[in-house]
C-alpha cells in the first residue's frame, strides 16, 4: 500500500461521465475520485469502460456528458499534449511507440534538445541515460525500439510517462509483459512517484497486484460505476463478484484423463540454434498439455518451432506419421493451428471485421476463382459469434474495436473454422479480465472434450493448474519435468522451472502414455 487520503478537494474527480461510439454505449454516468498520495485501482471486465475513461482523461476522446476536476478546478483538454502539460501522463495498454526510432527519441519525441535547430543526439541520449539511472531501468538509449522485447518496450513506455512532470499517472495494464523482477521494479517506481501532490490510477486484471499496490479499488461493469472500497477491507472474491456480477470458479482442476488415448502429436529432439535443446513431448487427443516456466525458458520458442515459424531440428509426427514443417502454412495443412501470445500483431487483421478475421485460415477452402463467397463468410462468422459468445454489435464490427477477450475469441473462431486437430495457444488470457478468462477456460475445456488436442502456454501457474491434464516444465530451453496435474503444486512446478545446468532431468511422472 502507498499513500493516504488528505483533506480538501481530491486530486482528480470525474463525475457523471458518459461516452458513446457508433453502436456502443461505452460509459454511462461513471464516477471516479483519486485522492492525493494514493494508488487507486480501476478494475472491470474487458469492455467495462476503463480504457475509454482514461482516454477521456488524457485527451484522446471527449466526453458526451459529465465534468472533470483537477485539484478542485475544472479540467478539460482536447489533446494528449494538453493533458501532459496539465500534469496527466498515461501508460497505454497498447504501445504508442515508433519502432524505427531509438529509445531516447521515443521518450523525448517533440521535446528533443536542439542546437541551431538541429537535434543534439548525444545530449538526448545523456538525458535518457540519466532518466534510466534514476528509475533503475537497464536499456540502451541508442537502441531502436523495434529491436526490443515486449517487456523492454513496456519499460520505455513507463520511462516516457515518468519523464513528464506528472501529477496524475495512469497505468493501463502496465505489467502484462513484465516478469516478476520487472514487476518489482515497476512497483518501486510507483511508490517513489506517489507523494502528497501526486496519485496513480492503476488498471490491472491481476488481483494479487491490486491487493499489493493499491489503496482503494473502483469497479466498473458494462460501462457503469459499481462502487469504490478500501483495498485493505475488500477481498479478491468480493472484487471479482462486483466486476462480473456472478461467482467465478478460480481453483478448479481437470479430471484425470484416460490412459489409452491416441497420440496426435509427437515431438522428439526439438532444438534451435539459439535456445531449445532436445525438447521432447507427446500430446494426446482431447488433452490440454500445459507448458510452464519462467520468462525466457523457451515455451514460446517451442510453439514457434512446432508450427514452423522458426527453423529447428528434430522430428515431428502427426497421428503417427512423420511430417516436415518448415512454415506455418505447412502446420496448417497438417491440422495444427497457432494462437500467438501477441494476438494483435500475429492473430488478427485489426482493421478488418469479425467476418474477415474468422475466415482468415479458410480463405483457400471457401473461395471460388480467388474470391471468398460473402454469404458463406457471413454465415460462418454468425455461427462462430453465437457458438463462442463473442460480444460484438455485428459481424461487421472491426476487430480493433472489440475488447481483448472478444478479440481472443475471434482468433479461436478463425482456427475452429479450419477444424484443426491440434491447437497451440500461447498466453490465451493475456490482457483480458477474470470474467473473460473464465469464458476462454470454458471454451478450451469444451474443445478438448470434443477431441481437439491443445498445447497451452501460460505464465500464470493457477491457469496452468486449472486447465492442464499434464504439465511440461521448461528452464533455459530444456524440459526439466513432465508432471501429471494431480501431482503438481505451484511449489513443485516452480522448483522444476528454476533447475539449471546439471540439474536438468525429465521426471518419470506424467511421461508418455
Amino acid at each position: 500500500m502507498t499513500g493516504t487520503a488528505q483533506g480538501g478537494p481530491p486530486l482528480l474527480r470525474m463525475t457523471g461521465i458518459s461516452k458513446g461510439f457508433p453502436g456502443v454505449k461505452a460509459l454511462d454516468d461513471v464516477h471516479l475520485e483519486l485522492r492525493h498520495g494514493e494508488v487507486l485501482a480501476l478494475v472491470g471486465e474487458n469492455g467495462a469502460g476503463k480504457s475509454t475513461l482514461m482516454k477521456l482523461l488524457s485527451g484522446l476522446h471527449r466526453a458526451d456528458a459529465g465534468t472533470m476536476e483537477l485539484d478542485g478546478e475544472p479540467y478539460a483538454v482536447s489533446s494528449p499534449r494538453e493533458a501532459n502539460e496539465s500534469g496527466i501522463a498515461i501508460i497505454h495498454q497498447e504501445f504508442h511507440l515508433m519502432a524505427d526510432l531509438t529509445v531516447a527519441q521515443n521518450i523525448f519525441i517533440g521535446r528533443e534538445p536542439r542546437r541551431a535547430g538541429l537535434i543534439v543526439d548525444a545530449e538526448l541520449e545523456r538525458r535518457t541515460a540519466a532518466l534510466f539511472e534514476s528509475l533503475g531501468i537497464v536499456l540502451d538509449p541508442a537502441q531502436k525500439v523495434g529491436e526490443l522485447s515486449v517487456a523492454g518496450q513496456q519499460m520505455v513506455e513507463i520511462a516516457k510517462a515518468l519523464s513528464f512532470d506528472a501529477r496524475v499517472l495512469i497505468m493501463d495494464e502496465p505489467t502484462a509483459a513484465l516478469n516478476d523482477a520487472e514487476v518489482a521494479t515497476l512497483f518501486r517506481l510507483v511508490r517513489d512517484f506517489v507523494s502528497p501532490r501526486t496519485g496513480v490510477v492503476y488498471i490491472s486484471h491481476r488481483m494479487e497486484e491490486i491487493q499489493e499496490i493499491s489503496d482503494r479499488i473502483t469497479v466498473l461493469r458494462d460501462g457503469r460505476y459499481v462502487g469504490t472500497s478500501d483495498t485493505a477491507t475488500t477481498t479478491t472474491a468480493e472484487v471479482i463478484s462486483r466486476m462480473v456480477g456472478r461467482e467465478v470458479v478460480t481453483d478448479a482442476r481437470p479430471a484425470p484423463a484416460p490412459a489409452d488415448r491416441e497420440v496426435v502429436l509427437s515431438v522428439r529432439g526439438l532444438s534451435t540454434r539459439k535456445l531449445l535443446r532436445d525438447v521432447s513431448f507427446e500430446l494426446h487427443r482431447g488433452e490440454i498439455l500445459g507448458f510452464a516456466g519462467l520468462m525466457g525458458a523457451g515455451r514460446t520458442e517451442v510453439a514457434r518451432a512446432v508450427v514452423g515459424a522458426d527453423p529447428s531440428t528434430g522430428t515431428i509426427e502427426v497421428a503417427g506419421r512423420p511430417v516436415t514443417i518448415r512454415h506455418p502454412a505447412d502446420a496448417v495443412r497438417h491440422g495444427i493451428g497457432y494462437l500467438s501470445e501477441d494476438r494483435k500483431r500475429y492473430g488478427l487483421l485489426l482493421d478488418q471485421d469479425v467476418t474477415a478475421n474468422t475466415m482468415l485460415s479458410s480463405l483457400r477452402r471457401e473461395s471460388r476463382f480467388g474470391f471468398v463467397r460473402d454469404a458463406v463468410g457471413r454465415r460462418v462468422a454468425a455461427r462462430m459469434v453465437d457458438r463462442l459468445g463473442i460480444r460484438t454489435p455485428s459481424i461487421g464490427q472491426r476487430a480493433k474495436n472489440l475488447s481483448g477477450g472478444n478479440q481472443q475469441k475471434v482468433v479461436l473462431a478463425k482456427w475452429l473454422t479450419r477444424d484443426c486437430d491440434v491447437l497451440v495457444v500461447d498466453e490465451p488470457t493475456r490482457g483480458i479480465d477474470v470474467g473473460a478468462k473464465d469464458e476462454i477456460y470454458e471454451l478450451l475445456t469444451a474443445l478438448a472434450a470434443q477431441g481437439t488436442a491443445i498445447i497451452m502456454i501460460s505464465s500464470e501457474l493457477p491457469e496452468v493448474l486449472r486447465l492442464s491434464e499434464r504439465i511440461v516444465v521448461m528452464c533455459e530451453g530444456r524440459v526439466t519435468g513432465v508432471v501429471d496435474n494431480a501431482d503438481a503444486t505451484p511449489e513443485s512446478l516452480m522448483e522444476l522451472a528454476t533447475q539449471t545446468g546439471s540439474e536438468h532431468h525429465l521426471t518419470a511422472t506424467g511421461g508418455a502414455r
